[in-house]
């Protein structure tokens, strides 16, 4: 019991406690911030990867479209349902199966 009590008055321990409690919990830069902080830092990772492989697939299609004139009538076409002046343009879609109740 007095080796309890010596150590619970000890005022280096008390320093050392008082300060791990405080960094854990109550300073800006606590351990919950941090933890946000990291998980932000992930999604905006990520974020970076999906926009530079956007850009790339951007940048290819514009290297195909000014190097091939056939690139820009297929992009014409599909994209923005161009035609020429004698033709006609029949668009099929795929429509989902009525449910039967």
């Amino acid at each position: 019991m007095q080796r309890l009590w010596s150590l619970i008055r000890n005022k280096y321990l008390l320093a050392t406690l008082a300060f791990l409690v405080w960094m854990l919990f109550f300073d800006r830069n606590d351990f919950a911030t941090q933890y946000s902080y990291q998980k932000q830092k992930a999604n905006l990772e990520t974020e970076r990867s999906f926009y530079l492989k956007e850009n790339a697939a951007i940048i290819k299609t514009i290297n195909d479209i000014r190097s091939n004139p056939q690139e820009v009538q297929r992009i014409a076409r599909e994209k923005y349902k161009m035609k020429k002046e004698n033709e006609d343009i029949y668009v099929i879609s795929k429509v989902a199966p009525k449910e039967n109740p």
